[in-house]
C-alpha cells in the first residue's frame, strides 16, 4: 500500500485538517503521480460540506490535479516516469457499456468513478482526491500536459476548462455564432476564452458591472448586465447559444427568449435549489431548445488540452497553500476569487 498525507474534511461541519491514508500501490496498468498543482472547484466544497447528501467521511476533495509521473505499471504505454500529466473528475468507468465504448464516459451508464468520494474498486472504501501528495490512477484516465503553459494554470482546464469546452464543441459552436456566456466565475470565464478561440462573437452576461472590463479583457465581444430590462431587450431571438454556468437558481426564461428559432440554452452549473420552471410557450414557439451537460469524456478532455496549448489558453489563478484551503473556501462563497484557486501542493511539505 502506498501511505498518501493530504487534507480531508471529517465531518459536514470540521475544517480541512491534515489527514494520512492509504492508496493502492500501482497495478500493471496504474499510473503514480506527485501531484504539484490541485485546482479548487465549487464542488470540493459542496462535497466537503454533504451539501449534495452523498459524502463519505473522511474526505480528500481535489479533482483538478498536474503532478509528474513517479511510477508506471509494467504494461503502461503512453506515459514515463518523469512526464508532468493530468487527472481529472473520473478515475474510472465500466468500459463496457454504450457511453464508454463511445469515449463518453461521463455518461456511463454503470456510473463513473469520481476522483474522489466515490467507491475505490482496488481496494475498497472510498476514493481520495488531489488535495494530497500522490495518487495511483489507471492510466486510461490520465491525460498528456503540453509543456507550453504554466501547469499550475492548466489544473483547473480538467474541470472548468472541460465543463465548458464540451457543450460547446457538442453544439459546434465556431465562427460566425453569436454565443452567450451566462457568468463570469470558474466556468464562466473559461467559457469566455473557449468560444472566442472558437471563432464566436461572445457576448457575456453578468449582473456586476464591475466584471465588464475583465469580460472583454478574456476575449468577450460585449458585455450584458442581466437585470438591466433594456439591455437584454436589444438581443432577443438573436443567440444561436448560450452556456450558463450560474449554480443559484434564477430565471431561465430571461435568456430563452434571447435565443434564435432552433437556439439551444445549456446548463452547467447545478444549484441546491431546482431553477423555476422555464415558459413552455419559449420552447415551443421557436422550437428552442433546453440542455444540460457534464464534463467530458477522456478523449474529449485531451483534446480540450490540445486545443489550449494550441491557443495559449489556461485558467486565470491564485495560487495558494493548502494550509488556507478553509479560508479559500470562504472566500469562494463570496465570490471573491479571480478566477480559480489553485492548490501548490508543495506547501503540504511545509
Amino acid at each position: 500500500m502506498l501511505t498518501s498525507l493530504g487534507y480531508a474534511a471529517k465531518t459536514a461541519e470540521s475544517a480541512l485538517a491534515p489527514y494520512t491514508f492509504e492508496r493502492r500501490d500501482p497495478g500493471a496498468h496504474d499510473v503514480q503521480i506527485e501531484i504539484m498543482y490541485c485546482g479548487v472547484c465549487h464542488s470540493d466544497l459542496h462535497t466537503a460540506r454533504n451539501e449534495w447528501h452523498s459524502t463519505v467521511y473522511p474526505v480528500v476533495p481535489g479533482h483538478e490535479i498536474i503532478g509528474r509521473v513517479t511510477r508506471i505499471g509494467s504494461h503502461v504505454k503512453q506515459f514515463k516516469e518523469g512526464q508532468v500529466v493530468g487527472v481529472g473528475c473520473m478515475v474510472d468507468s465500466c468500459q463496457s457499456c454504450a457511453s464508454c465504448a463511445e469515449g463518453l464516459e461521463q455518461y456511463c451508464e454503470n456510473g463513473f468513478t469520481g476522483t474522489y468520494n466515490a467507491e475505490e474498486k482496488h481496494i475498497g472504501g472510498v476514493t481520495y482526491g488531489g488535495y494530497a501528495n500522490n495518487i495511483v490512477v489507471s492510466e486510461k484516465f490520465v491525460l498528456h500536459v503540453s509543456g507550453k503553459l504554466d501547469p499550475a494554470a492548466v489544473a483547473p482546464l480538467l474541470c472548468a476548462g472541460i465543463t465548458t469546452y464540451s457543450p460547446l464543441r457538442h453544439w459546434k459552436v465556431g465562427k460566425g455564432h453569436k454565443v452567450g456566456i451566462v457568468g463570469l466565475g470558474g466556468l464562466g470565464h473559461m467559457g469566455v476564452k473557449i468560444a472566442h478561440a472558437m471563432g464566436a462573437h461572445v457576448v457575456l452576461f453578468t449582473t456586476s458591472p464591475g466584471k465588464a472590463a475583465d469580460a472583454l479583457k478574456l476575449g468577450a465581444d460585449e458585455v450584458v448586465i442581466s437585470k438591466d430590462a433594456e439591455q437584454m431587450a436589444q438581443h432577443l431571438n438573436s443567440f444561436d447559444f448560450i452556456l450558463n454556468t450560474v449554480a443559484a437558481p434564477h430565471d431561465l426564461d430571461a435568456f430563452m427568449v434571447l435565443l434564435k428559432r432552433d437556439g439551444t440554452m445549456t446548463l452547467v452549473g447545478v444549484p441546491e435549489l431546482p431553477h423555476p420552471s422555464p415558459s413552455v410557450g419559449n420552447l415551443i414557439f421557436k422550437r428552442r431548445h433546453l440542455a444540460g451537460s457534464l464534463i467530458g469524456g477522456i478523449k474529449e478532455t485531451q483534446e480540450m488540452l490540445d486545443f489550449c496549448a494550441e491557443h495559449d489558453i489556461t485558467s486565470e489563478i491564485e495560487m495558494i497553500k493548502i494550509q488556507d484551503i478553509n479560508i479559500a473556501y470562504e472566500r469562494m462563497l463570496k465570490s471573491d476569487v479571480k478566477y480559480r484557486f489553485v492548490i501548490d501542493m508543495a506547501s503540504l511539505a511545509a
